[in-house]
């Protein structure tokens, strides 16, 4: 069941104009299942369309402070970069390194996956 909200879930997130969802590869690390890969794919997405200049502006939902270094090159590019975050798992530099950060809604999660 959690399995086909999710699937429904990213579905409904494909469809979107102007979105893009990249996924990872699931990981077994000390028995548990990490998502692996998605900070490379994002930086490099980023940095691409960056440095096409093809965005003037990003919004990223993460909490993964990997990200910095594609987020300071974005911004060097005059790209402006927003966050959205979880407060219980983002990393302070990757707040401040942004130009506008957004706090999720706690229950943003289990609302979308209805």
């Amino acid at each position: 069941m959690r399995y086909a909200a999710m699937d429904k879930f990213i579905a409904s997130l494909r469809v979107l104009p102007r979105f893009e969802v990249r996924l990872g590869r699931l990981q077994r690390i000390g028995g548990v299942y990490t998502q692996k890969g998605v900070d490379v794919q994002m930086a490099v997405d980023l940095l691409r369309l960056s440095f096409r200049g093809s965005i003037g502006q990003v919004i990223i939902v993460t909490g993964d402070s990997d990200l910095l270094p594609a987020i300071s090159a974005a911004r060097d590019e005059g790209i402006l970069v927003k966050l959205f975050y979880s407060r219980q798992s983002t990393h302070a530099s990757l707040i401040a390194s942004v130009d506008e950060h957004y706090v999720l809604a706690t229950h943003i999660g289990t609302t979308c996956f209805r």
